[in-house]
């Protein structure tokens, strides 16, 4: 089994004659849908059809060619070459933002859009995407403003981003005499020694001081970006946009939300009962968070992960338990931190080759095979899409999160069921409170955290102390008497990647999204049994052409009602009821 991915079966290397020959022909389709776009005349049904081709045509190569680069660029970020193909890349997907702009405009002067969808198989298919593009055109600029925007997001967001990753990976962090990176300091959260995690934290936060200038450049340069575009196109907020790019209604987001506040004490008694299990008596303290308890001391190597992985998801679809195999066998991925390495977790659909690729940080703990788990579940979503034609791919942001979190909860209650000793099951109900705790209380913390940058960043420029600032302010809402107010981690905006992409704001509550919606599809599984795998798989296919709305309602689940999260949510408050007896 190896230890790193590969990527052959996209490209040897940028000297595969491959690659050269994808790039020139990427070339070649977007001057034809340039010149497609500037005469768009004759029967609409068949103008969509060309319209719809020539797009895929040029996605098709996108995914392979982008993906390669920014692949090798997330275990290299000093990858001199590979910047300078996505640099090359991006500066010629820009020219499809006029392209784009005109086949909109087109689309929202078709008076009866449905009879000529209906006309067509192949516009039936791409329903759902074309109306998408309808409805985008209240909030699309002139050909040539779009093409302004898009090539200044090449200098600015995208160029700014890559400052944070790179920031964030190649900062040397003094430990102990030895210097190493952020990525192996912040594993150090779940060591079983005490001293270690209190001394990684206060050397994690020390190394910050190095970086957070810079940092705090990126982040103000992309949300007032963000500001400004929004504005332009006439979104009320960037939440606005985020929600209309997710296709998902407010409504439901106020629903989540509010259900969540409610439920936040019973986290912070979670978080009081296991503080004083360490020891600590005025809450926990931040670098106590993933703290394992005794009885939760498995180590696992690669091939333990494989095995257990594979017979555990054995028992819910031999579907995606071959998969799995597939994915430690067949090198999807890359396992262990190193330097210039991006720190986290991510899987990356590659559509062309049917497959995806799986980046973490593994150091051998059940939660790093929880933290697999969750990525081979992106992975079995990517699976369920991969015969949808690639422009029906446009999975939400809230129910990208279901297929990931869903394996997280088969993980951890097989673990928990099959432990018998009852200090043994105190640890392991823990490290799922724990999975849980961050979807909640750190989720919620993330997102009061960017509504207050956006809130304030018209006004003025956030140096580091005033994000520390606003930071700390939004973890003392979310964790409450939970965490000890001298411990907190007022850097945690300069370390989640979440916040630095340019084109998609509050990457944060799909997460918790995900976490419920998963618990709850969990619940429908336990009561319907087998009969359930197949109506899960046919609502991951879904995802790609479907609100956040729709593709729950193939469950028979109504998401704006707040009762659906609350009964999610007490899954979670009753494990943390035995969790409190227990200790």
């Amino acid at each position: 089994m190896n230890k790193e991915w590969s990527l052959e079966k996209l490209y040897k290397g940028y000297d595969d004659p491959k690659f050269a020959a994808d790039e020139k022909e990427l070339d070649k389709f977007i001057q034809d849908i340039i010149a497609f776009t500037s005469d768009l005349s004759g029967d609409p049904a068949d103008v969509l059809v060309k319209a719809i081709k020539l797009t895929q045509d040029i996605h098709w190569k996108i995914d392979s060619l982008f993906s390669f680069a920014q692949l090798q660029m997330s275990v290299n970020t000093s990858d001199a070459a590979s910047a300078a193909v996505a640099g090359r890349l991006s500066q010629k997907l820009s020219a499809l933002a006029a392209p784009e702009s005109y086949l909109i405009n087109y689309i929202d002067r078709i008076e009866d859009l449905q009879s000529v969808i209906d006309s067509r198989d192949i516009l039936k298919e791409h329903e759902f995407y074309l109306k998408n593009m309808k409805e985008r055109a209240r909030y699309t600029l002139s050909p040539e403003v779009e093409n302004a925007i898009s090539l200044y997001e090449i200098s600015g967001s995208s160029a700014w981003s890559d400052l944070q990753g790179f920031l964030t990976s190649t900062v040397p962090v003094e430990y102990e005499g030895s210097t190493t990176n952020l990525s192996d300091i912040r594993n150090k959260a779940y060591d079983p020694d005490p001293d270690v995690r209190k001394s990684a934290y206060e050397a994690e936060l020390k190394a910050y001081d190095r970086i957070k200038d810079g940092i705090a450049f990126s982040l103000n340069s992309i949300k007032m970006e963000t500001i400004n575009r929004c504005k332009l196109r006439g979104y009320d907020s960037p939440l606005d946009e985020t929600l209309k790019d997710a296709h998902m209604k407010r409504e439901t987001l106020d629903a989540l939300l509010t259900a969540m506040q409610e439920y936040l004490p019973k986290f912070w008694e979670y978080m009081k009962a296991k503080a004083r299990l360490l020891g600590h008596d005025n809450g926990l303290p931040f670098y106590d968070l993933f703290a394992p308890l005794k009885g939760n001391d498995t180590v696992f190597s690669t091939e333990d992960a494989k095995e257990y992985l594979v017979k555990l998801f054995s028992t819910f679809d031999k579907e995606e338990a071959d998969m799995i195999a597939r994915a430690f066998d067949e090198s999807w991925i890359d396992f262990y931190p190193h330097e210039g390495k991006v720190g986290g977790a991510f899987c990356a659909g590659l559509h062309t080759v049917k497959e995806s690729r799986v980046l973490t940080n593994f150091g051998g703990t059940l939660g790093d095979v929880v933290t697999l788990a969750h990525e081979l579940g992106h992975a079995f979503h990517n699976h369920c899409l991969r015969d949808n034609s690639i422009l029906n791919l446009d999975v939400s942001m809230p129910v990208a999160e279901t297929a990931s979190t869903f394996n997280e909860v088969v993980c951890m209650n097989a673990a928990i069921a099959a432990e018998k000793d009852p200090v043994a099951k105190r640890a392991l109900i823990e490290g799922q409170l724990m999975d849980a705790n961050q979807i909640i209380c750190d989720i919620y913390s993330r997102y009061l955290f960017e509504t207050s940058v956006f809130e304030n960043r018209e006004d003025e420029f956030m140096f580091s102390d005033k994000l520390c600032e606003l930071m700390l302010n939004a973890q003392k809402k979310a964790y409450g008497d939970g965490l000890d107010p001298q411990y907190l981690h007022p850097y945690m905006w300069a370390c989640k990647s979440h916040y630095y992409i340019g084109g998609l704001s509050f990457y944060n509550f799909p997460y918790a999204f995900g976490g419920l919606f998963a618990r709850g599809l969990y619940a429908k599984y336990l009561h319907d049994g087998e009969s359930f795998v197949p109506l899960y798989k046919k609502l991951l296919k879904a995802t790609g052409t479907t609100t956040v709305e729709g593709a729950a309602e193939v469950a028979g689940i109504d998401l704006t009602d707040i009762d659906f999260w609350r009964s999610s949510l007490q899954i979670l408050a009753d494990e943390i009821d035995e969790f409190v007896s227990l200790c």
